[in-house]
Formats: structure tokens, C-alpha cells, sequence
């Protein structure tokens, strides 16, 4: 027992000695570990971080851990000291069984960014088990006429240690008779044989009593032992001999159960009973064998008992035994090799080692998706295996080492196209025929700021009440983005620009949220018809992009002013204008007229003249259209020399404006040209003041000609072009005489009524322009034609009296304003 006990020590202080000499070395860039089977969970096998140039900070900041092919966690890292542990018991005769070299390969997996090491730890054999038989006791039968040098084979012993540590000899136990041969087969194994230096004598001695003991080649020697029980039996002295000690037949994997394997035989040259053989599996054959192979006892015939697999194993040696009837029972031997060809009967397995999350699409081409490898349980050229991925795919596979891939990019990504792959890799082995298997991986495209928002159109025109409520909304702008999250998050704002010399902001302000945009006050036609907001929509992505969209705001009018009354000019007099006539006017005789403006556009501003009230309603009347103040008739000497008239002008608008004007006309005898003596009377007598008239009739005259035959041209080519339309425009930009693109002239031309109406705009939206107007009425016997700006009525004041001068003829009314918008 203290004998017993010395050889554990020791075998445990040559395990730790080899735990303190720990060897590591680099080939072809992959690190290797030795280290002794059976170490303790928790000891050092190297120090991985420092092998891989690691630091110790990388171990948890890259989330360094290993894993092993072989399935099971032998081995884990300390994150304090970067070394490899120990994790669990390491059994080298359970993972590589009788193979000399142990090689347990590892993946070293590190991220951000993706690596992959691979490292092997070299499992050395230590001497922990002893040689073992089959069956302690062993039974022969041998005749006493057996000659001398015949040897008997013998039940091997098996011990699951390699190398020095495997099964190294026998001994047997002393006898006169028997003695001991080792021979030496395939793959170094050695067969025990009992040989007989001796011929036996029943009659002396009937039985003889062996003990074969294996011995293994570990420090210190572990042994087994067999009890070897040797019967003495008379007479049928010769052994069934076969005709080869060795047969040998290779077989596919895949042969069905029952398929014939081999024919053996053997002969014996005894008659009767002594020669008769009957044929079997040799006593020591493993059960694992006895389920697989089945041996004909007559014929010798050995087939199949279920289907073989090269996976598992890839050679049986099989001891055939042949036996007379004879008394006693003459046995021969032989061994039957059964090598199991591979066929391809297992499909690739792709193994998922490791995946980002996600790709951003702005990601290079080469950027590392996941790291995979490929395995095939098959050997030669079915276990070969190639990887494909399909066409149309911005992925290829980088092969790495040792049946490792890693998937990365291969072209742009848009996650506006597409936000999510399944990448499908198929592996196919080199087999016929060739199998396959099928890995989905899915790809997730994470989204980045490379798309601006796009407003739903490039420019919005909104049409906009004058007086309005201030606050109320004007309109909704509305844009998308095609990214996602906060990059296509949106948010409107206006951009700051000038209206009429004031911030926009001051007008209008918008909804940063939903991109409507209200009013900060009532808006008036009269002073603003047009202006522009420049709005931005931005998301909210790093760094944000944006753009604009322009919105048009046209005022619309409403008839919120009255007619103002610019002829008689009444500013000294109130609402009196004092006129002469001669009592020796006839019918049809202009006594004044009246003009009237309106600051609305359109139906707004068309003017219609009422009497209202008349001292004699029998003696004047008034021209709906002109506000012509004529006679009805011839005065009379009854008639009064003091008439009053009250005329009433109204504008066409909804709802409807007025004002009013009271005409004084005073009769007088021998008045012969009351219009001239007005004009006299309204002259300064001073040279300066006449000059000054002359130069004003002169300029007026010829703006006033000038437009009215712009007018009859334009108008003749509307009506040439669209005799049913009632407007004509012609742009600048048509014409080559107009230096600045923007600037337009527009004539619109009414005559849907009695009255003729004509508006002649020139200039730029938004910018310094200039507006005519024309009223006609074909009543009219002096053809009027009167050039008007509806935004203002305080010029014509100053000009006034010249322009009576001229009323008698042919009345011509002028305005002409800057607007700076």
C-alpha cells in the first residue's frame, strides 16, 4: 500500500513539473500551447494577452474570450492577468483516444474591430491508466499431442495512454512447458503468443496455471493481469489451419445490413468428427464488433449486421477462429482487417463564430460583417468544401486560415434601398455526389445623414385676403426625409429676407414643428400685393442637412376704400365745387366732369356716376360711366342762375363703397367759354408758373400718347389672337428692348360690361413698379382716355389745375407712382 502511494506522488510531481515548464510556440503565425492531460481546473496554461501582443486592457475593451471546436470549455482567460486557465478536466484518451498526437485547437475571438486567432494546445499523455484485459481469466485447450513450437495466441491487453506511457510488453508467469513470445503487428500494437516448448503430458499434468501480466512503459510502470487456465486434452492432434493468416477487404460505409463481407476457410486434415470445423468470432472480439459483423459457423462467410460508419471508426481487426469436433477440440486462427471506405454522407456545417450588430451604410468596402468557419465529418475529397454566396449580394467571403472566413463588404450600402440583408452561404463539399448546406445570415444597415429633407414641391403660391385676422394660418409646407430616426426628424424655420425694407419675421412666423405658417397682422393690397418667404426644412442628424422652398404670398384685394373724387379738385372747398355756365348753352352741353379714383383693383375699382339730388333733375344729367355733367335741354330764362348738384360715385365691389360731390353751377348771360376762362382763372400770370405748365402738359401729352398706342397695339394682337379672352399679357422677357429678365409689362382688358376697363402693370414682383389704368366708355363723344395708379390718390391734386384746362376737349387724367415694394 506505502508503495502504491509513492508511485501517486510521484506521478502527480511529474504533473506539476510539467505544469511549470510550459511550453508555447508560434507556427505559421498561430500560437501552440503543451500541456500535460489531468491538470487541476485553474492552472496556467500561458499568457494568452502577451502571445497575441494583446494588452490587459483589450482582454474586457474588446471582449476577448475563446472557444473550442471540439465543443466542450476546456479553457477560459483571467481578464486580471490575460493567462490562460484551466476550466475543466482534461481527459486525453476521451478527446483523441489512441492517436499520438493530441492537438486541441482554440479560437481566440476579439472585437472592435473583428479578429480572430486561432492558437492549439497540445494535450500530452501522462501515464493514468494501466494495460487492462478483456477477461481476467483466459481458458486454452491444448491437446497432449500438440507439438512442440505450436503457439496460441492470446487475449491482448489494452491501455488508452500513447507513446511511453502506452502498453510496452508481457511477462508470464514461469513454467517448463509454455514460455512467452511478443510479436509485433500493424501499427506497433504486440500480440501476446503462448508457445509450447514442451510436449505435454496429460497423465503427469492435466492442467497448468499461467499468469500473463502487461506492463506500460510510464514512470512508474502500471500493470495488468490475466489468469491463464491451460487444459491438457488427449489424442486430435491437428489444428484447422486457414489459407491465409490475414485476409484484408475494404468496405463502403454505406453497405446495407446483411451485405456479404468476406469468405474465410480453413481445412483440417483429420477425418471425422476431428475434421469437421465450425467457424466463429474469436473469444477476446469487443462486443462493439460482435454488433457489427456476423460470421457464417459452416461456410466461414462473414457479412454485415448493420451499417458501418467511417465517422466513427475506419478499421476493424477482426480474430477469426476455426475449431474441429474432435476430442479434443483442435483450434486454428486468423485475422480479418475490415477497412470502411468514406462515401459523402454528411453535409457541410457552417459555424457562425461571430457578427456585428449592424453596418452603418456609409461603411467602406472590406469592412467585416461576421467570421465563420466550415466543417465536413468526411475525409479526402468529400470532406473538401467550398463556399458560395449569391449574385447581387455587396458581400464576398475572405477566406482566413483553416476552413475560416471572414464576411465583409464588397460595394456601397443605401439603407434607403435596402435595410436589411439575409445573406444565405451555401457550402458544398467536393463529393459525387456532393452534398450541401444552407447558413442565413442576417445583415441590419443602420442609417446615416446622407439625405436632406425635400419640401413637396419647390415652391408653394398662396393666395391671402387683405384684413385678414392676424394669427391665423396662411399656409402648411410639408417635407420628407428618407432617413430614419433623428436624421429624418424635421424641423421648419423662415429664412431671414427683407419685405418692403422689414424682416420678413415681422410679417409671418412659422410652426417649427409642423411647418405652418400664420400671420403676424392684417395685410392691405393697397401697400403690399406680393412678397416671398423663404423656408427651411432641417433635420436632425450629425452633421443636419437642409433645404429651402420658396412660398409666394398674393394678396388678394378687397373693396375697403371708397371712390375718391380728384376732379373738380374740392381741397379747398370741402365737398363743393363751384362751376359757371352760360344760359345760352344748348343741349348736350359739357358742363364739368367729374373724375373719380379707386384705390381697390378690379370689380373694385369700377366707378359708376348717379345724380343724386338736382335743384332741376330736368336740367342736367350725369353719364353713368364718364361722370360727365351734361344738359338735357337748352336753359331757359325761368330756370334758376344758382343750381345745385349732388352726384353720387359708387364702385363695383362687394360690399359696395360711395362718395359723394356737390356740384354749385352758377348761370350767367354772355358766358361764352367758361372752360377757358377756369383754365385763365387756375394759370399763375408769371412767366415761371406758365413754363412750368407747358412743360407738365407737354410730358403728360406724350406718356399719355405713347401708352395709348402701346395699348391699341397689344389690344388689336389679343383680340387678333383670342377674340372670346378678355385679358392680354406680354413679359418683358419676350421682348428684345428690356435689359432686365424679371421686369414684365401686363395689359388686362376688361369688356364685360358697359365699361371698358384696361391695366397696364410693368416692373418686377417685389420690387420698384409702375401701374397704368384705363377707363373708356364708349358714351363717351370725347373718347376719354384716363391713365390711373389705383395705390394713391394724393399726386393728381398738385397737377390739377392744368389738367382742367384741358377737360373740354379731350379730359386726360395721369398717375404715374413709384411703388417700392
Amino acid at each position: 500500500m506505502t508503495k502504491r502511494n509513492r508511485c501517486g506522488d510521484r506521478r502527480w510531481l511529474g504533473i506539476w513539473c510539467y505544469h511549470f515548464f510550459l511550453l508555447w510556440s508560434t507556427i505559421n503565425g498561430q500560437t501552440r500551447y503543451s500541456i500535460p492531460e489531468e491538470l487541476k481546473q485553474g492552472s496556467v496554461v500561458g499568457n494568452l494577452a502577451k502571445d497575441l501582443g494583446l494588452g490587459l486592457s483589450d482582454i474586457v475593451d474588446r471582449n476577448l474570450r475563446v472557444a473550442s471546436e471540439a465543443g466542450e470549455q476546456y479553457f477560459s482567460v483571467d481578464a486580471g492577468k490575460g493567462e490562460l486557465l484551466v476550466n475543466d478536466r482534461i481527459d486525453r484518451e476521451a478527446l483523441c483516444g489512441q492517436s499520438a498526437s493530441c492537438v486541441l485547437p482554440l479560437q481566440v475571438v476579439v472585437e472592435n474591430p473583428l479578429q480572430l486567432h486561432r492558437i492549439e494546445v497540445e494535450i500530452r499523455d501522462v501515464n493514468d491508466n494501466a494495460p487492462t484485459f478483456l477477461k481476467s481469466d483466459h481458458v486454452i485447450e491444448i491437446a497432449e499431442s500438440t507439438v512442440v513450437g505450436v503457439r496460441f495466441p492470446l487475449e491482448m491487453a489494452e491501455d488508452p495512454d500513447v507513446g511511453s506511457n502506452g502498453l510496452k510488453t508481457y511477462t508470464l508467469s514461469k513454467d517448463d512447458c509454455f514460455s512467452l513470445k511478443v510479436k509485433e503487428i500493424e501499427n506497433g500494437r504486440k500480440v501476446p503468443e503462448l508457445v509450447l516448448n514442451k510436449s505435454l503430458d496429460r497423465e503427469k499434468k492435466a492442467k497448468h496455471i499461467l499468469f500473463l501480466t502487461a506492463l506500460d512503459g510510464g514512470n512508474p510502470v502500471k500493470t495488468g493481469t490475466s489468469k491463464i487456465t491451460i487444459n491438457v486434452l488427449d489424442i486430435n492432434d491437428n489444428v484447422p489451419q486457414f489459407e491465409s493468416s490475414f485476409y484484408k477487404i475494404a468496405v463502403k460505409e454505406n453497405s446495407a445490413n446483411g451485405s456479404f463481407v468476406i469468405t474465410t476457410k480453413a481445412t483440417d486434415i483429420d477425418e471425422g468428427p476431428n475434421g469437421e470445423i465450425e467457424y466463429s468470432l474469436g473469444v477476446h472480439t469487443p462486443p462493439s464488433v460482435l454488433s457489427l459483423f456476423h460470421i457464417d459457423a459452416v461456410t466461414g462467410d462473414v457479412y454485415l449486421k448493420k451499417q458501418l460508419d467511417h465517422e466513427t471508426q475506419t478499421s476493424y481487426r477482426i480474430d477469426i477462429s476455426a475449431k474441429d469436433k474432435g476430442l479434443p477440440k483442435m483450434e486454428g486462427h486468423c485475422t480479418l482487417q475490415v477497412d470502411v471506405l468514406d462515401v459523402n454522407d454528411n453535409a457541410p456545417e457552417i459555424v457562425l463564430t461571430s457578427k456585428s450588430a449592424s453596418v452603418p451604410e456609409d461603411s467602406r468596402s472590406g469592412t467585416v460583417v461576421a467570421l465563420i468557419s466550415v466543417r465536413d465529418l468526411d475525409s479526402g475529397e468529400n470532406g473538401k468544401v467550398s463556399l458560395q454566396l449569391p449574385k447581387g449580394f455587396p458581400f464576398i467571403l475572405k477566406p482566413s486560415f483553416s476552413n475560416n472566413y471572414a464576411l465583409i463588404t464588397n460595394g456601397p450600402l443605401n439603407r434607403e434601398n435596402v435595410s436589411e440583408y439575409i445573406v444565405e452561404i451555401t457550402a458544398t463539399d467536393s463529393g459525387s455526389p456532393p452534398q450541401s448546406t444552407q447558413k442565413y445570415i442576417p445583415v441590419t444597415i443602420t442609417d446615416v445623414n446622407d439625405n436632406p429633407p425635400v419640401f413637396t414641391q419647390p415652391s408653394y403660391n398662396v393666395y391671402l385676403k387683405e384684413n385678414g385676422v392676424p394669427g391665423s394660418i396662411l399656409f402648411s409646407v410639408s417635407a420628407s426625409d428618407l432617413d430614419s430616426g433623428e436624421n429624418a426628424k424635421i424641423s421648419y424655420s423662415i429664412l431671414d429676407s427683407k419685405v418692403q425694407d422689414v424682416s420678413v419675421s415681422s410679417y409671418v412666423y412659422m410652426n417649427a414643428d409642423n411647418g405652418s405658417i400664420y400671420s403676424m397682422h392684417s395685410f392691405d393690397y393697397e401697400k403690399l400685393k406680393v412678397f416671398q418667404i423663404q423656408v427651411q426644412a432641417k433635420d436632425q442628424g450629425s452633421p443636419c442637412l437642409s433645404s429651402n422652398a420658396t412660398v409666394h404670398v398674393f394678396i388678394l384685394d378687397q373693396n375697403d376704400n371708397a371712390p375718391a373724387v380728384i376732379y373738380p379738385s374740392s381741397a379747398a372747398l370741402g365737398s363743393l365745387s363751384h362751376q359757371r355756365m352760360p344760359r345760352s348753352a344748348k343741349a348736350g352741353h359739357l358742363v364739368t366732369k367729374v373724375t373719380a379714383v379707386d384705390a381697390d383693383s378690379g370689380h373694385n375699382a369700377w366707378i359708376s356716376y348717379r345724380l343724386a339730388e338736382a335743384t332741376d333733375t330736368s336740367l342736367f344729367t350725369v353719364n353713368q360711366y364718364t361722370g360727365e355733367v351734361r344738359t338735357k335741354r337748352a336753359v331757359s330764362e325761368q330756370d334758376e342762375s344758382s343750381q345745385r348738384l349732388l352726384i353720387e360715385i359708387k364702385d363695383d365691389g362687394e360690399p359696395l363703397q360711395s362718395a359723394t360731390i356737390t356740384v354749385s353751377i352758377l348761370l350767367e348771360d354772355g358766358l361764352h367759354e367758361p372752360i377757358l376762362e377756369l383754365r385763365h382763372k387756375t394759370s399763375e400770370p408769371n412767366r415761371k408758373t406758365g413754363r412750368i405748365t407747358l412743360y407738365l402738359i407737354l410730358s403728360l401729352a406724350s406718356v399719355s400718347v405713347l401708352s395709348l398706342v402701346t395699348f391699341l397695339i397689344l389690344a388689336v394682337k389679343c383680340i387678333r389672337n383670342s377674340r372670346s379672352s378678355g385679358s392680354c399679357c406680354m413679359r418683358r422677357s419676350d421682348c428684345d428692348d428690356y435689359k432686365k429678365p424679371n421686369r414684365n409689362l401686363q395689359i388686362q382688358l376688361n369688356t364685360d360690361g358697359p365699361i371698358k376697363y384696361v391695366e397696364v402693370l410693368g416692373g418686377d414682383m417685389m420690387s420698384q413698379s409702375q401701374s397704368f389704368r384705363s377707363c373708356m366708355s364708349p358714351m363717351s363723344e370725347y373718347s376719354d382716355f384716363t391713365l390711373i395708379k389705383p395705390s394713391s390718390t394724393t399726386d393728381f391734386k398738385e397737377v390739377i389745375s392744368v389738367l382742367d384746362a384741358s377737360l373740354p376737349d379731350s379730359t386726360w387724367t395721369f398717375e404715374s407712382q413709384q411703388v417700392s415694394s
